[in-house]
């Protein structure tokens, strides 16, 4: 199933205290990076990210989810009413990734 361009819309104004993010349309569903850095994307009209620490530490209990059959698990985000917070979570995991490469 795809992601609706409304549901695209909705996260892309939850993000829009974060500098840097840009999505790239694939098959249906939505890359979501963060200042050139892959971090997660919305597929089946959920927001699901990388479970790097920064993450996990952010987001305990957190579910994990499949983007597509056979894909490694991605962290769901739902805690989507918070920008501040969603600011922190996604630079914190950003940085933490791009450290990495």
């Amino acid at each position: 199933m795809a992601s609706s361009k409304e549901y695209l819309s909705f996260i892309l104004e939850q993000l829009s205290e974060v500098e840097g993010v840009r999505t790239r349309a694939m098959m249906g569903e939505y890359l979501i990076y963060v200042r050139g850095t892959l971090i997660g994307g919305i597929y089946d009209d959920s927001f699901l990210i990388k479970p790097v620490s920064a993450a996990l530490e952010r987001l305990p209990g957190a579910a994990l989810a499949e983007p597509y059959p056979g894909a490694k698990k991605l962290l769901v985000v739902d805690k989507l009413d918070d920008k501040g917070f969603l600011k922190e979570l996604l630079e914190a995991v950003s940085e933490e990734i791009a450290a990495s490469k």
